[in-house]
Order: structure tokens, then sequence, then C-alpha cells
């Protein structure tokens, strides 16, 4: 019997918590949200009384979700200038008290876990262990940021230009409103886990989520309101990017965007002209490079959660596998029927190990990328077939050999479960391999060595580098900072950076006892004579 718990039932009132009763056993099929929980989490959305509406399909069965109210320019409008007064009130609350609501988040999200697997698998299509691992990472990001966020912001003491003289002091302060454009692949991790340091910073949201998983983010943005954040401190608007996610863009005084290198360009532009701080975590085309020395038992099946998780809709994910070749044969001897023996298919479950892509674009853009391959000679050593007896979006996992620069699977993101393998004869052509892409988000190295395998990360231009794990080991280190290096986009999440990047550093100096300017009856000349020798003497007690 299927675990899932039921989302209807709840009292359609603003921070009402939501009460469990079944999702998957309505009227409506196995695969259905029920009407009052979607009337309930609509409210959650800024939109006016004449709103339109769009239709939200899973991707599970291709078959109608639910309705949801369509933002309006005048929408977004409202929501920014609900945000900015309410921001003000919130920047006001202590540290210590915002960090409290977050706390209280963790909790409810563990503890409305299986409502939120649902609804993320149904939105998104992916696998349930998958789904938790979006839930895992809000409840460590919640936990993080309350527990730490007092020793990020605390105001800094700096040596002044004349020590005991000069005494200097650097405080942050929230940037206002923050404009959140978050995409559809994860649709729980990436509009709370961003929204929470921007919160945590004393800033007020305005979250666009992605039209196909906006149901998601508004449970997010309910379980917020029942963890106490004030109201209007986070506005959703909801909308296509290019006219809702563009006003959010276009009003914000900071900017989060997650999606495609393309749109990130005109993120950055926007931005650039508005003069406003932007964050951009675009698209990467990783490498999972498996040494010479490396545990087979342990790298054949951490690759293949590296390649396929979340049908491999995932930016972290291994695209790349560079296999030395003294172990080649054998990796792949091993991990060509552990790919054909996974689990696909459409269930609200544990146990099984993929599920759907998202929508018929995805599914062609990954028919193209291997069409493409073979037609210019590459093999398929498992997979290439889309799979529609299981659902519309389906496709399996794909493992190709003899991918050639000609294809565009080999430099080209493909965003989905299709996997390249490459061989090489040493460390030194892995790390070439692995850099040459104009990417630089993540990659992955297999081996028993692990300080060689943290020698070789450093030569590797990614922004996080997992050894013995595909992305989890980075990405679950909460405390560090995750992030891309060329076009994989700009600034961090997570950790000190994470948060800071919210934020507006302000110094305030003080002097005291004497000016910074000639003093006691000197002249210029005699100043410049003193300033110089307690520079030289401020040398050698060595003071910055």
């Amino acid at each position: 019997m299927r675990e899932s718990a039921a989302l209807a039932g709840a009292t359609p009132v603003a921070a009402a918590p939501v009460t469990a009763t079944a999702v998957a056993a309505t009227a409506a099929g196995p695969y259905a949200v029920p009407q009052e929980l979607v009337s309930l989490l609509a409210r959650r959305a800024v939109a006016g009384p004449r709103a339109g509406s769009f239709l939200s399909h899973t991707p599970m069965t291709g078959a109608e979700l639910a309705r949801l109210p369509l933002s309006t320019q005048a929408d977004v409008e409202a929501a920014v200038a609900q945000a900015r007064v309410a921001q003000r009130g919130w920047a006001r609350w202590s540290i210590e008290r915002r960090a409290r609501v977050f706390l209280r988040l963790h909790d409810l999200v563990l503890h409305r876990q299986v409502q939120l697997l649902d609804l993320i698998q149904l939105e998104s299509g992916k696998a349930r262990l998958h789904a938790f691992e979006e839930v895992a990472d809000v409840a460590l990001v919640a936990r993080h940021y309350a527990r730490a966020s007092a020793a990020y912001l605390r105001p800094t003491r700096t040596t002044g230009a004349f020590p005991v003289l000069t005494r200097a002091e650097t405080v942050l302060h929230p940037h206002g409103v923050v404009g959140i454009v978050s995409p559809w692949n994860y649709p729980l991790t990436l509009p709370l886990g961003d929204s929470i340091p921007a919160l945590m910073a004393g800033n007020a949201v305005v979250l666009r989520p992605d039209p196909a998983t906006s149901l998601t983010a508004l449970f997010g943005a309910q379980l917020l309101a029942e963890a106490g954040l004030p109201e209007g401190v986070l506005q959703v608007v909801l909308g296509p990017g290019a006219t809702i996610g563009q006003a959010v863009l276009e009003l914000a005084d900071d900017l989060c965007y997650t999606g495609s290198t393309e749109v990130g360009r005109r993120v950055a532009v926007t931005a650039a002209q508005r003069l406003v701080p932007v964050s951009l975590e675009l698209g990467g085309k990783n490498t999972a490079y498996v040494r010479a020395d490396a545990d087979l038992r342990r790298s054949v099946p951490g690759v293949l959660r590296a390649a396929f998780s979340s049908g491999g809709q995932l930016c972290i994910h291994a695209e790349r596998l560079v296999l030395h070749e003294s172990i080649a044969d054998d990796f792949l001897a091993r991990f060509v029927p552990a790919v054909a023996a996974m689990r696909i298919g459409p269930a609200l479950e544990f146990g099984w190990d993929m599920g759907s892509l998202l929508n018929q674009r995805q599914l062609d853009r990954v028919r193209s990328h291997v069409d493409d391959a073979v037609a210019k000679g590459a093999r398929v050593l498992v997979g290439g077939r889309a799979r529609p007896d299981l659902g519309p979006f389906f496709h399996e996992p794909t493992v190709l050999d003899g991918v050639t620069a000609e294809m565009a699977c080999r430099d080209e993101e493909t965003f989905g479960p299709v996997l390249s393998v490459y061989r090489v004869s040493s460390d030194e052509e892995a790390v070439a391999l692995a850099n040459d892409t104009a990417y630089g988000l993540n990659a992955s190295i297999w081996t028993r060595d692990i300080p060689a395998g943290r020698s070789l990360a450093r030569l590797i231009h990614a922004g996080t580098v997992n050894v013995n794990e595909g992305y989890a080991a980075a990405w679950g280190t909460t405390g560090a900072p995750m992030g891309g290096m060329g076009q994989s986009g700009l600034g961090r999440r997570h950790g000190a950076e994470g948060i800071r990047k919210y934020t507006e550093s302000q110094t305030i100096a003080a002097q005291h006892v004497v000016p910074f300017a000639p003093f006691w009856g000197l002249d210029d000349r005699g100043f410049a004579a003193v300033v110089t020798g307690a520079f030289r003497v401020f040398k050698r007690m060595g003071l910055s």
C-alpha cells in the first residue's frame, strides 16, 4: 500500500494548518490534487479579482492537475509595494526572533513531508526519493540559517587608519525586496531554499515560481505562514517568465535567478541596466571521473545516482562519464546492467529509481541529442528510447559511447537522463576533459585515495567538486558556498556568501582625539612626516 497521505481537508484560512487526508485517492483519480487544497493554496498568490487563470498538468499522465490564478503586471507591482511595507517591520525583528520562524519551518517541512512529496512528484514527475532530497534540503537550509545567521550578519570591527584613534565598524543592511525567479526542476528546494536566507537577512521576497510547479511553491509559502512569517513579507506571483518573471526582475531591489544560461544573460542585462545586485545559477556540463584506483562497488551506484537523479533534470548532475582506461571495461560491465535494471515509472511511493521528464519540450531535447549522437556514430550501451507505455514524457536512462565533438550532447547541456562515456589514460587527461567546457558548475571524482582526489579537485574549473559522491556532499554542506564558474553563473548560495549577497555593507568609522588632518600646530609638511613615520611603525608591528 502506498504511504502517501491526503492533502485535503484544510480550512481555507490564511495561516490555518493544512491537515492530512489523501492526495492520490480522490475521485479525480490516482494522480490528482483535491480542489480544497488548490483553493487554499491559490489564496497565497497575488492576483486581482478579475485575474485570469492557467492550467498545470502532471507529467505522470499529462492530465490536468490544477487551475491557478494568473498574476498581471499590476499584481506584481502591488506585490512589490506590499512587500516593501511589510519588510520595514520584518527588518526590525531581531535575528533571534526571525530564526524561530525558520526553526518552526524546519519542523513543519519534516512533519508534512508526505504531503510535500506527493505535490513535488505530481508537479515535477520525479521519483519519490529524489523528491525527498528537496524536503531534506529545505530542512537543512532552514536550520542552518536559523543557527548561523547571527554570526554571518553580526557587525564586524576593523583596524582603523590610525589604530585606537580610528575605530571602524561594518554593518550589513537588507537590500529591501528580493525578487526570486525559480525554475520547475526543484519546485521546493529552489523557491524556499533561496527565500530563506533572503528573509533571514531582513528582506522581503517576491517569488515567481515556474507555472508548472506553482502548487509546491505555494505549499511552501503556506508552511512559512504557519511557521509565523508575518503577512506580506513573502509575496508569490504566478505566470510566465517572459512577463511576470520579467516584471519581478524590473521592480525588485536584488535579483536571484536559477535557470538556463541563455536566459541568465538577459537577467544579467536587466540587473546591469538597473544597477541592482544579481545572483545567477545557470547551466552545467558536469563530469564524473572514475580513477584507476576507484572502488567499483561504490563508484558504480554512485555514478548512477549522479547521472540519473531527478531524471537528469538537475543542473549539477553528471552528463560526462570519464573513465580511466585501466578500469573502463570492468566499470562498464557493472554499470550498464545496473542502468538497465533501474525501475522507472509514475509511482507515488519509494522504491523507484527514476520518474518522468517534465514535458514534451524536455523529451524532445533528450530525443534530439540521442538521435543526433547515434546518427553521427555513437553507440547506445543501454536505454536510448522514449517510454510512452509508462507515461507521455518518460525516457529510459541512456548511456552513449563514442561521443565526438561533432555531436550536440558532447558540449551542450542535455538536462535529461543521458550520460556520455569517455576514456582517458591519465589524471591530467581527465582534468583537461572536465575543463573542456564553457560551464563550470559541478564535478565528481571517484577514488580510494581521497587526498589525491582533493588535489585533483582543485584543478577542475567548477564551483563544487565532490569526492566519492556525485553532488549531494557539496550541496548538502549548507555552510559552504555553492555556485558556478564560467557560463554556469554568478554568485553563490549557501554559507556566509549565500546570505550576505542579500545585504549591503556599510562602514561606520569614528575618529578620536585628533583629526585626519594637521593637528596641534603641525603644518602640512609636519603632518605628512608624522603620518609617514607612523605608517613605518605600523608595518613593523605587522598591522594591516
